[in-house]
């Protein structure tokens, strides 16, 4: 296998395994859905906890990441791709994300917590960074990603530590609009969803740092695509275990103090700008773990053939992340079966692991058959619509 079918088959797999722990996230959670469950016994309400803190622990705030960075990834290849070609991608790059938004928006009828309308967005800033050096670039990343208005607000924080930390600006749009998770009304979950939901997410996005964060990412998974790190070279394989050495490293005494703000200050308003600003900083630490041991693991052989079973769901990761939106609806909300009334985190997981070995199955099939997946191929057409050769 030569090194750029090697890239674009882990790149693949990583975007699979990405989506797979963020179906069982969001079934954990009942797509939000939330009930409190007295009939459930205490060994289960216990066992949910355990489950939950678990999945949190794992893939909360990395599996999005992980996207993120891959999103930028995709950007240098298709910027490159068409450069090569000698035609500029950037007006083409602007329709694309306008599609994507529109796809977000469809997503978000059945989902409020969606994340392809922030891409959409936020994708267009890359289109400046295009013609940076590395550099550059490289010092913008690790700004944005240093969360530099949490870190104002922690130098605030230590001016005002008597101050209760602030009321969440979100809270109010989630409050109007969860009760239409669980009624019997799709219309009217879906224009709760497209109107409160939505404000209420790009909020929660702003006010828990998402937005430095993922820029932050696009422009790392961009310079990744330049330094094509995901070769199967030896000097990258030496690149990732660095990074999976370094990431682990910083990881432990990140989370440790996300932990235990309460050893740094007594103030609860100084507390909640460093558990803010760990918390993050301790995702992004471990979200390099699972992209750098991923990596590793994918370039050895005994593995590989495992993590390969990813790849067709992450070819399709479109069509997978909206339809896992749909059915998720229909099995907890209100509208559906409304199983949030019976089961909490560790049956709720169950029935994502199940939907998880569907989604497999049904990607498997359908990329043996087409080139593309279902929404892939749609958006693949109207991007490159006027085009003589749209399979660029």
């Amino acid at each position: 296998m030569d090194n750029n079918t090697t890239r674009i088959t882990v790149v693949d797999a990583l975007r699979g395994f990405a989506l797979v722990s963020i179906m069982l996230l969001h079934n954990a959670e009942m797509f939000e859905a939330h009930a409190e469950h007295v009939s459930l016994p205490q060994w289960m309400v216990g066992l949910d906890r355990v489950i939950w803190d678990a999945l949190m622990f794992l893939f909360g705030g990395k599996s999005y990441a992980i996207f993120a960075l891959l999103f930028g990834l995709t950007f240098y290849i298709q910027s490159y791709n068409q450069e090569k070609a000698g035609k500029d991608f950037r007006w083409r790059f602007v329709w694309r994300l306008l599609l994507l938004l529109g796809f977000g928006l469809i997503n978000t009828l059945f989902y409020r917590g969606e994340i392809l309308v922030l891409y959409a967005l936020l994708g267009v800033l890359l289109i400046p960074f295009k013609k940076l050096d590395n550099k550059t670039i490289f010092k913008v990343a690790l700004v944005l990603l240093m969360q530099p208005i949490f870190l104002t607000k922690l130098v605030l924080a230590f001016q005002n530590p008597s101050l209760e930390p602030a009321i969440p600006s979100f809270m109010p749009f989630y409050e109007e609009s969860n009760p239409f998770l669980t009624s019997d009304s799709m219309f009217q979950l879906m224009k709760s969803n497209i109107t409160n939901g939505r404000i209420a997410s790009l909020l929660w996005f702003w006010e828990y740092g998402r937005i430095e964060q993922t820029l932050g990412l696009f422009l790392l998974g961009f310079l990744a695509g330049r330094k094509r790190i995901f070769y199967n070279t030896s000097d990258n394989i030496k690149f990732w275990g660095k990074t999976l050495v370094v990431s682990a490293i910083l990881f432990i005494p990140l989370f440790l103090l996300e932990s235990n703000t309460g050893v740094l200050s007594d103030s609860k308003n100084i507390n909640a700008a460093f558990s803010s600003i760990l918390r993050l900083w301790s995702n992004l630490a471990f979200m390099l773990v699972l992209v750098s041991g991923f990596t590793l693991l994918f370039y050895t052989k005994k593995t590989q053939p495992i993590l390969n079973k990813l790849t067709p769901i992450g070819k399709m990761s479109l069509t997978n992340y909206i339809l896992q939106s749909i059915v998720g609806a229909f099995i907890f909300y209100g509208f559906g079966l409304g199983i949030y009334r019976f089961v909490g985190a560790t049956y709720s997981l169950l029935i994502g692991i199940a939907l998880a070995f569907a989604m497999g199955i049904f990607s498997k099939y359908w990329m043996t058959r087409h080139k593309r997946g279902i929404f892939e191929d749609i958006w693949h057409k109207l991007t490159w619509i006027g085009t003589e050769k749209r399979n660029r």
